[in-house]
């Protein structure tokens, strides 16, 4: 009876410290929120002292029954950056390259071109002077698709970089694109046979590919914002000059590893002095930027968030605790209604044993959604007002007064007009064509809104001067 209830005891005490595990936490979290979340499926990879757990949750296309696992690969965004800083690093530990060269030493089209001063150190913790609307640029071009690296990379040496190279931190992909150029000149290979070679391979990293083409085989289907919910992405956006910026996808078993690498404190595809420089800030002008990592020095974190349409990616490490977590999701967040953070947010701090401050509530981006959301159907409204209270607007046209009320709305709608479809896209780092790939339900409100107020004010003119006179000379309103 005795040893029975010791055993017993034994069993309890083991599946009470197993409930209140990082994983088991994560897990409970994650069933609990999903369903919740916009997004149809997340996948995570923890890494504690070199051990990686790594589960999927949820469907790869909303409504389709396939499930994710932990090898199921996820775009991931940004934290690609972190991939091209290394193999950047990897070329300058074989002296191919030094940090403080000018990029203009290894790509020729620079040499007389206005960024010609900006080194390779400026482009790895973006102090180049490229902007991030600069670096976004690609996303109106017609040839996108059709043109690779070096070419690019000449194209970008032709544009005059906002800020001074040195003098300002600004996160700019034009940054990490000319780094792509880069390592196909120094290594002979083209930058997707590169990453494949040097650093997927030695990692065991098989289920992770760079993407060049708009579909991978088993990848977890894009899923973005549409009118608070989501919907399907017929293919992800697979440029070859964004593939050093944001191109790559991964399940989160390979990221686990990938992870692991970079928290072992050893000597492998790069030193351990390389990896420890890079995970720090990189100057005063870069105080949270390292080489393709963010840096939160007060809290010891080093980070990277990633963002293409139809995924977000947050990959986190604590170094001095040997922990990291990978969070890895098919849907991209917008603003108003369809948020991933918050599920992202909480699957991070809970395998970090960090405290989840967020409550998710989002008012402030709520509000700015429904504030344009709202203009459309206004000034359809607004337009059958005007119908109905034409005569009135016949009134109008006999005193200066009146006048002014006529065309001066015309005048104000064209500037409204001009400032939803080029100022404010470039508040959110891009064009309209930008916010179409990535907040497709914003971007057409904006852009039914940049159409009908100026309609509106031209039928207001249109039902003051084209309709009869009559009742104008009648008096009648």
């Amino acid at each position: 009876m005795r040893k029975g209830w010791s055993l017993g005891v034994l069993a309890l005490l083991a599946s009470m410290v197993s409930a209140n595990t990082p994983s088991s936490r994560i897990d409970e979290f994650i069933m609990a929120e999903l369903s919740q979340s916009v997004a149809p499926a997340l996948a995570y990879a923890r890494v504690e002292n070199g051990e990686i757990t790594a589960k999927g949750f949820g469907e790869r296309t909303k409504g389709g029954g396939d499930d994710v696992t932990s090898n199921t690969p996820f775009p991931i965004g940004s934290v690609t950056k972190s991939f091209t800083a290394l193999a950047i690093m990897q070329l300058v530990e074989a002296n191919k390259l030094k940090l403080n060269d000018p990029v203009s030493q290894h790509l020729p089209a620079f040499a007389e071109g206005p960024a010609r001063d900006v080194t390779v150190h400026q482009l790895l913790n973006h102090t180049s002077g490229f902007s991030t609307v600069q670096g976004n640029s690609y996303h109106s071009s017609a040839d996108a698709s059709q043109i690779g690296l070096l070419e690019y990379a000449e194209e970008l040496a032709q544009v005059v970089p906002t800020n001074a190279p040195g003098t300002d931190w600004e996160y700019s992909n034009a940054n990490y694109q000319i780094l792509g150029a880069v390592i196909e000149q120094k290594s002979g290979q083209n930058y997707p046979d590169y990453i494949e070679e040097q650093i997927f391979k030695p990692l065991g990293m098989t289920h992770s590919a760079v993407l060049i083409e708009p579909n991978l085989a088993g990848m977890a289907t894009g899923h973005h914002p549409w009118f608070g919910s989501v919907r399907a992405i017929a293919g992800n956006e697979a440029y070859p000059i964004n593939a050093p910026a944001g191109g790559i996808a991964a399940s989160a078993e390979d990221m686990g590893r990938y992870l692991a690498m970079w928290l072992n404190g050893e000597d492998d595809i790069v030193s351990a002095t390389t990896k420890a420089a890079m995970m720090t800030a990189s100057g005063p002008t870069s105080p949270l930027y390292g080489l393709g990592w963010s840096v939160d020095a007060e809290n010891g974190a080093v980070y990277h968030t990633g963002l293409v349409p139809g995924a977000e990616a947050l990959a986190s490490m604590m170094p001095a605790e040997k922990k990291g977590v990978v969070v890895l999701v098919n849907a991209n967040g917008g603003l108003g209604f369809a948020d991933t953070w918050y599920l992202i947010g909480g699957v991070a701090a809970r395998a970090l044993n960090q405290t989840h401050d967020d409550d998710g509530s989002r008012w402030g981006a709520k509000v700015a959604y429904l504030s344009i959301a709202i203009l459309p159907p206004l000034f359809v409204a607004l337009a059958f007002v005007s119908w109905r209270q034409r005569s009135a607007l016949m009134a109008k046209r006999g005193s200066m007064s009146g006048k002014l009320s006529l065309w001066f709305p015309l005048v104000a709608m064209c500037g409204l007009a001009w400032a939803l479809i080029w100022p404010l896209p470039n508040i959110f780092g891009g064009s309209i064509a930008t916010l179409q790939l990535y907040q497709p339900d914003f971007a057409l409100c904006l852009i039914a809104t940049a159409f009908l107020a100026p309609a509106w004010a031209v039928l207001r003119l249109a039902l003051a001067y084209l309709s009869g006179k009559d009742s104008v000379s009648t008096g009648k309103s």
